[in-house]
């Protein structure tokens, strides 16, 4: 559709003219596409401007690969040195086509062994969320705990090693990122009651060097004494258990499985941690730190600079995995080194990435668990009435979701030239209702019941829109019939992509949000696209076409879980008419 939010060309202009283009935010690989988020900041830009808004129009499918597996194709492929590099969801199957070829031949094909138990572990779907490239290697996880190096022009197997426990509710979908020689992986499990971390492996042997956990003790966390100095909090000596009550921490959540980012510049990854555990926030009372989190650590050896919390002592499922975007933007006059989250909350965040210093939130979708976000403690003004847990029954109309304002699984874009960010969005509601739990090792440790409903932005339940970041505010935006949980591409021919999830992949004007073309591609599109540079020259634009993750029941399908026949979502029933699993590689171009 049209859109319903547009800036003037003048705020635009100004813009562009004000902020600058951090060097960190660019790829040096030119048409290339080697890691996730396109480069360390993950702005999912590129340089590439041969597809432009005048000549969109024109694209259209020039080859198309079926992975033979069903389910949720997350993620994104590679595209390293004219070949694309493709990972299935479990079983995890890892291919390799040959571009300067006709017809894009398979050059080979990497099938590793993966336990079928994880199946029936992973909490939402069989999905992967991608692989990154770094000195001749791809390195990914497999859903069973390992993560794998493979080398890129043979496809033999260089190490595997078992980074995570099945046992205790641990899967591993989550896309690795190599920082020069380190391999940092996360593992999913929130919903199982894990023992969050991050850790780093040796990039040439998969040794596991250090982990980091993301609640309980110091030594844990890998607190070095006067490093950690988190911008809100006096105190921090072992804040990761004495915000906790008890014990609760030691089975707290605080897993990670979104995305990763990395400043060289400041030598700080960044990361978000997702849900504390079990969803009744009356079992572990406090803020539950550092859950639903960001946290900046060392590559080297993983010690914890700074931590953030979003949302304290969360009561919603307000995981804070969403990606990251590194910008450098103009903050009250004067150019700031930032770091950007969409987060599942509702709230666009805008922090200092040096210190953790929160410069702004703004809601982004409608919100209404709380009022805003105070500037000065860094806290959210909670609504009493949303407030959780198992002895106030059901509360009703909690907005957003806890699917996000935002999917974490679907990252924004950032343009650098119009100084603009993209993103999916959702709207949808839901009634939040805790039950107490008990955990037991390996099984869902949960203890609630949210029923969704549309939200109160009209019958849509999906958006895709431009975001002003200086200002908080939205610039322009469509609307989709279906939730949104499609990435976000954009380039340097002002261009932006994005997928729905009744299955057409769309480019719009990034200036304007005017619909430049679309295709329907089969199944819904819950990955992300990319675009590179052909051995032609030409410019293309890949995606996965696939249904899947939570919303794999919304299509009235069955998962990859043989045992999972749950019917289709009663806020959505008219899904399946539109699209089913799917398994597509699609490549566009003029």
């Amino acid at each position: 559709m049209t859109s319903v939010y547009r800036a003037s060309l003048s705020i635009i202009l100004l813009l562009t003219t004000l902020i600058a283009i951090s060097p960190a935010a660019l790829s040096a690989d030119g048409g290339q596409w080697t890691m996730p988020g396109k480069n360390y900041s993950s702005t999912r830009y590129s340089e590439l401007a041969e597809i432009t808004s005048d000549n969109a129009k024109g694209l259209h499918p020039v080859w198309t690969f079926s992975t033979g597996v069903l389910g949720g194709h997350q993620g994104q492929p590679l595209v390293v040195n004219n070949t694309m590099f493709v990972v299935t969801p479990y079983p995890n199957v890892l291919y390799a086509f040959d571009l300067t070829k006709e017809g894009y031949p398979l050059k080979w094909k990497y099938r590793p062994t993966v336990s079928s138990n994880a199946i029936g572990v992973a909490c939402c779907d069989a999905i992967n969320r991608g692989a990154t490239f770094a000195d001749g290697r791809i390195i990914y996880n497999l859903l069973d705990g390992h993560t794998v190096a493979v080398d890129a022009e043979s496809g033999e197997e260089l190490w595997k090693t078992q980074i995570a426990d099945m046992a205790q509710g641990e899967t591993t979908p989550m896309a690795p990122l190599v920082i020069k020689d380190r391999v940092i992986v996360g593992a999913s499990g929130g919903e199982f009651g894990i023992y969050g971390w991050l850790k780093g492996l040796d990039a040439k042997t998969g040794a596991i060097v250090w982990t980091g956990h993301n609640l309980g003790p110091d030594a844990d966390m890998l607190v070095k004494p006067g490093s950690f100095k988190p911008h809100y909090d006096k105190e921090v000596e072992n804040t990761g258990t004495k915000s906790w009550d008890g014990e609760s921490w030691s089975s707290g959540g605080g897993p990670v499985w979104g995305w990763i980012s990395y400043d060289p510049d400041l030598d700080l990854l960044y990361y978000g941690s997702g849900n504390p555990s079990p969803y009744n926030s009356e079992q572990r009372l406090g803020d539950n730190k550092w859950t639903a989190s960001v946290l900046a650590r060392r590559p080297s050896d993983g010690s914890l600079i700074w931590a953030y919390q979003f949302t304290p002592h969360d009561g919603w499922d307000y995981d804070a995995t969403s990606a990251l975007i590194l910008a450098d933007l103009p903050i009250a006059g004067q150019s700031r080194k930032v770091l950007i989250q969409f987060n599942k909350n509702g709230f666009q965040y805008t922090l200092d990435r040096a210190t953790g210093e929160l410069l702004s939130a703004k809601p982004y979708v409608d919100v209404n668990w709380a009022t805003g976000v105070d500037l000065a403690t860094g806290r959210p003004s909670v609504v009493e009435a949303k407030l959780t847990g198992a002895s106030k029954g059901l509360i009703k109309n909690v907005c957003p979701s806890l699917e996000g304002g935002v999917s974490p699984a679907a990252p924004p874009a950032y343009s650098p030239k119009l100084g603009l960010f993209y993103t999916s969005i959702n709207n949808l509601c839901m009634d939040f209702g805790a039950t107490p739990s008990a955990r037991f090792a390996g099984t869902p440790y949960i203890g609630g019941n949210t029923p969704y409903h549309v939200g109160p932005a009209g019958k849509n339940l999906g958006g895709f829109i431009a975001w002003d970041a200086v200002n908080g505010k939205r610039v322009w935006g469509t609307k989709e019939e279906f939730l949104s949980w499609s990435g976000a591409l954009v380039t340097a021919g002002d261009v932006a992509f994005y997928g729905t999830l009744d299955g057409w992949f769309k480019s719009v004007n990034a200036k304007t949000g005017e619909v430049l073309s679309k295709f329907k591609i089969g199944s819904g599109v819950v990955g992300n696209p990319i675009t590179y540079s052909g051995p032609d020259g030409k410019q293309y634009v890949a995606v996965y076409a696939g249904i899947g993750g939570d919303l794999s029941l919304f299509a009235n399908d069955t998962s990859a879980d043989a045992t999972d026949v749950r019917p289709p979502a009663d806020f959505m029933p008219d899904l399946a008419r539109h699209t089913s699993h799917g398994g597509i590689v699609w490549i566009f171009g003029l």
